[in-house]
């Protein structure tokens, strides 16, 4: 099936925490440079484009030099808090690198439960993007909490990549993850396992064969992608998933090449 994304204007760039942080628990910094490096470029040539990143409680981790997740819930949203000015201050310092502004925005469920608070938003980001910068979103870790009486959080930061495209009508996301696109069956452990290069609807056997969650750092795995995917091809939007490992893959799956799973729906998978 040839993949034609060339023509995409406003793109959502997802980025996972583990394609953001080694094993060892340092930052991966040259995946930060290389992604600021094509955002930028694209930027440059005219496109739109914003990035949903996770990777917050995960420096907050480094930077403290601690091995392992707290439980508590305060003590997570304390990490969240250092973590994320520590993850900011890296992109604006690599994206100012390519002549490139970034610009944040912390957001929780709730934003988008309101419609006056949603639409303060999506202006926001229009702003943002014809002034040539680039949105940097995050859910704010350090509010957002399932505890709360209200909705906040989003679960994930898969999902809110999909939210934001939805809602403020980007052509494409690009999910950026430990694995290089949607399998048979877990790769890890079955040596038959194949990459499916493209679906166009997801099936419920398709979504009963995802589980797993992601590493230490993180809170998704495949059963999240999915979903994203699943919101994305019902907007009648499309979707990559493919690995984060070498940020410069963004530049290739715009290019058509037959790179991580394309989910692109049918008629019938989109809802009017």
């Amino acid at each position: 099936m040839q993949r034609n994304l060339n023509a995409c204007h406003r793109i959502v760039v997802k980025i996972g925490t583990s394609s953001l942080i080694h094993a060892n628990g340092k930052v991966k910094l040259q995946t930060i440079d290389r992604l600021a490096y094509v955002l930028a470029a694209l930027t440059n040539q005219g496109q739109e484009v914003m990035l949903v990143t996770s990777g917050a409680i995960g420096v907050g981790l480094a930077r403290l030099h601690l091995t392992a997740r707290p439980q508590a819930i305060a003590e997570q949203q304390a990490l969240a808090a250092i973590g994320q000015s520590e993850l900011m201050r890296l992109y604006t310092q690599r994206f100012a690198d390519y002549e490139a502004q970034a610009a944040q925005l912390l957001l929780t469920h709730d934003v988008f439960e309101y419609p006056a608070s949603r639409q303060h938003v999506l202006d926001t980001i229009d702003a943002l993007l014809a002034a040539k910068a680039i949105p940097v979103i995050n859910e704010n870790d350090s509010v957002a909490t399932d505890e709360l009486d209200h909705r906040t959080t989003f679960g994930d930061n898969d999902q809110l990549s999909a939210l934001v495209a939805t809602q403020i009508g980007a052509d494409l996301l690009i999910v950026l993850s430990d694995i290089d696109g949607l399998y048979s069956a877990d790769p890890r452990t079955d040596p038959t396992a194949r990459k499916i290069e493209a679906l166009t609807h997801l099936s419920d056997t398709v979504l009963a064969g995802a589980s797993g969650a992601g590493s230490r750092f993180g809170t998704g795995g495949m059963v999240t992608k999915l979903k994203a995917a699943s919101t994305m091809m019902r907007a009648g939007r499309q979707m990559v998933l493919c690995s984060g490992a070498d940020p410069r893959v963004i530049l290739k799956v715009l290019a058509g090449e037959p790179v991580g799973t394309w989910f692109k729906p049918t008629a019938k998978e989109v809802i009017q």
